[in-house]
């Protein structure tokens, strides 16, 4: 329980916070993307990484939001590197625009953080008709991930320091339907669940961090690929489920994760010298975890690439 603060191999544990896990880590030599970057633990990671040195991308849907978020960490921190540019996950078109303008920016790019998420949402299509936790969760990064490989790539070999992808999944993924994807049914409203589809897309999650680390080994590529839980933290990703959500953070300060807990385990994917050329592995509580037979099926990653390809092409 992590409230009890038991130490993993990593000598963290879900007590610790994003900023004990980055204690002494100098990243001003690295650029970062960090997707839902104006709230929760995207804001958390995002502070966090500046105040490491590191120049942070921030990859929001409001940028107006985006902007006052960068002021208030910028008057934290004044040398901090932050720039603030749109995207919606939900939107191909849009992810898109986002890969097209940072490209063209020609920053490089160390780290990649897939943070954004909805939870729960009521059946909803995206405009690109595709269900919305689906479209947002997963599909969305899958390409902007896909969009952004060659800038990586270049960054790696150009400044030659592996890359880092980190893919937020959650142990949600253990409650996907039961066939795990339903490939037939993505955008099928009559068997359709808030909370299953929610790990559903937590499962492709999974998949995709561990398609992509097989495919870049396979390249001989220096850039790692992982997943991890953030763990169960106060956050308004709940915010389609009022009554859930009050209760929640009525309840929640006593055995949930705080923000800063939360974002632990990203910031120390993304940035600690102990996960350096470990790749393809589910992390919680920034130590190694073990996610369920279907997220580790190998054939389940490789056709949900295919099924992911043929809906963003």
């Amino acid at each position: 329980m992590w409230f009890l603060g038991w130490k993993g191999p990593s000598g963290f544990s879900a007590s610790s916070t994003a900023e004990q896990v980055t204690q002494g880590i100098d990243g001003t030599a690295l650029t970062a993307v960090v997707t839902g970057a104006s709230s929760g633990l995207g804001l958390e990671t995002t502070r966090v990484l500046a105040l490491r040195g590191v120049h942070v991308v921030m990859a929001v849907r409001n940028v107006d939001s985006g902007k006052k978020v960068k002021e208030t960490i910028l008057k934290e921190i004044p040398s901090a590197k932050i720039d603030v540019m749109g995207l919606d996950l939900s939107s191909i078109a849009s992810v898109r625009k986002f890969a097209a303008a940072f490209s063209s920016s020609g920053l490089p790019l160390n780290i990649l953080i897939n943070n954004a998420g909805v939870m729960a949402t009521p059946f909803t299509l995206s405009q690109d008709n595709i269900e919305l936790q689906f479209a947002t969760n997963h599909l969305g990064h899958f390409l902007l991930t896909n969009l952004l490989l060659e800038t990586m790539k270049k960054t790696v070999r150009e400044c030659n320091r592996e890359g880092r992808i980190v893919i937020l999944s959650s142990e949600a993924h253990r409650f996907a339907y039961s066939e795990g994807i339903r490939f037939d049914k993505i955008n099928d409203e009559s068997g359709y669940s808030s909370y299953f589809a929610y790990g559903q897309s937590k499962l492709a999650n999974i998949l995709h961090a561990n398609e992509l680390s097989r495919r870049l080994k396979e390249e001989g590529v220096e850039i790692t690929v992982n997943s991890l839980h953030p763990g169960s933290i106060i956050t308004n990703i709940l915010r389609y489920h009022d009554y859930i959500n009050v209760l929640a953070n009525m309840v929640g300060k006593y055995f949930l994760k705080n923000v800063q807990q939360g974002a632990a385990t990203q910031c120390y994917v993304a940035l600690h010298p102990q996960v350096k050329g470990i790749s393809g592995e589910y992390f919680m509580d920034s130590n190694k975890a073990n996610p369920t037979s279907l997220a580790k099926d190998s054939e389940l990653a490789k056709k949900l690439w295919e099924f992911s390809l043929n809906l963003t092409d």
